[in-house]
């Protein structure tokens, strides 16, 4: 695969700008100098057409002005206190879920809102209704229950809200109780959100030049294009070669 392929190849349709690259962010915590040589690393590497954004706190925005850079920008203070957003670089913002919705309208291209416990289907109903999206946690100080995860993606889908899923993503499939990024992006294009959550058989995901497979379920390109468009837009990862890697050892790319 290089960066030349198109959307024709499923591949690239599943995969392409999938990682969010968070490389300050645990476990990896790279010094900034550290972390902006591995993001370049990872765009200079055969498998540049996967790396998205490089994702930075707010609170240090000022660190990384004048670098070419293309942002997601995680609002790591009171949003009152926030500095300014207007930089062309900063693609999206992720943020907790404020007091007022509206006031994120014109915060950037893409918001990402990521919601407390509670009932999933109202918050991103709201999402909905304000033009925003969602964004959930699979992992870190806790790992969300199959049956949680699968309310939220399973709502993002009926509601028609993108949405990114960070923190825990550390295998492609799932493994010793943590989630899979595959099984997530499964339960996207797929549905059947539970079962294809709980998946713990890579043998069971193929990845072909012409179609994605998971068990009886198959999506060709046009279809894994809409999915990563409308419902599954990107993973954070503090790591970018480790889910590559991974990926390759499965056989779902090409080594």
């Amino acid at each position: 695969m290089t960066g030349t392929e198109t959307a024709t190849d499923a591949r690239c349709a599943l995969l392409a700008r999938l990682i969010d690259h968070a490389p300050l962010y645990p476990p990896a915590s790279l010094p900034l100098d550290a972390a902006l040589a591995d993001h370049e690393r990872a765009r200079m590497s055969d498998a540049a057409w996967m790396v998205n954004r490089f994702v930075c706190p707010a609170s240090r925005l000022a660190e990384v002005a004048g670098l070419d850079l293309r942002l997601t920008v995680v609002v790591d203070v009171p949003w009152a206190e926030r500095p300014p957003l207007d930089d062309a670089r900063i693609e999206a913002i992720e943020l907790p879920l404020p007091p007022d919705l509206s006031t994120l309208r014109e915060a950037a291209r893409e918001v990402y809102v990521e919601l407390p416990p509670g009932d999933v289907h109202a918050h991103i109903r709201e999402l909905a209704r304000h033009g925003l999206r969602a964004k959930v946690r699979c992992g870190g100080e806790t790992i969300p229950p199959v049956g949680e995860l699968a309310a939220f993606v399973r709502a993002c889908r009926a509601t028609g809200v993108p949405f990114k899923a960070t923190a825990g993503l550390h295998h492609a499939v799932r493994r010793a109780g943590q989630h899979g990024f595959v099984n997530v992006l499964a339960a996207a294009v797929f549905g059947r959100e539970m079962e294809a959550l709980a998946e713990a058989d890579p043998r069971a995901f193929e990845l072909r030049p012409s179609v994605f497979r998971w068990r009886d379920g198959r999506a060709a390109s046009d279809e894994l294009v809409r999915v990563r468009r409308e419902v599954f837009v990107s993973i954070g990862s503090c790591s970018f070669s480790e889910p590559v890697d991974e990926l390759r050892t499965l056989g779902l790319l090409p080594l």
